[in-house]
């Protein structure tokens, strides 16, 4: 499937998938579906226009910890840092979405949220990178 917007298929998907991180005992609350919908829209769209930033503001952190990118395991607990960060932002954002356990629910929430998506994800034929869904759409509209 190579729709041009398939990746709008991940946004309900990722709403149950953050449905059932909060069935979880991770300390990550959802009020219903809706809250679980604009949730994920929120994280999607977070994601969209902060990482970028995020990156370049942790780069000098990330190149010395990581010797220049030497150590890999570095760069996945940067990656994991920014999924924390809007993972806590999206629940400060939206009512409804709660992290009763504060920092650890976030990193452990964010941390299997990520781990399903990417796993569900896959298997649905989901996942499709930013890169080439903002490309696709760009070919669609033109």
């Amino acid at each position: 499937m190579s729709h041009p917007f398939l990746w709008l298929l991940q946004w309900p998907v990722r709403a149950v998938i953050l449905l059932l991180v909060a069935a979880l005992p991770l300390g990550v609350e959802m009020v219903s579906f809706r809250i679980a919908l604009a949730s994920a829209l929120a994280i999607g769209l977070m994601g969209t226009l902060l990482v970028a930033p995020l990156r370049l503001l942790l780069s000098p952190f990330w190149t010395f910890a990581s010797f220049g990118g030497v150590l890999s395991p570095v760069s996945f607990l940067f990656n994991l840092l920014i999924s924390i960060i809007l993972f806590s932002g999206t629940a400060w954002l939206i009512q409804g979405f709660r992290l009763r356990r504060g920092i650890y629910s976030a990193v452990l929430g964010s941390l299997v949220y990520s781990v399903i998506s990417t796993v569900v994800l896959k298997i649905l034929g989901l996942d499709v990178p930013l890169l080439r869904a903002m490309s696709l759409l760009t070919d669609a509209v033109a």
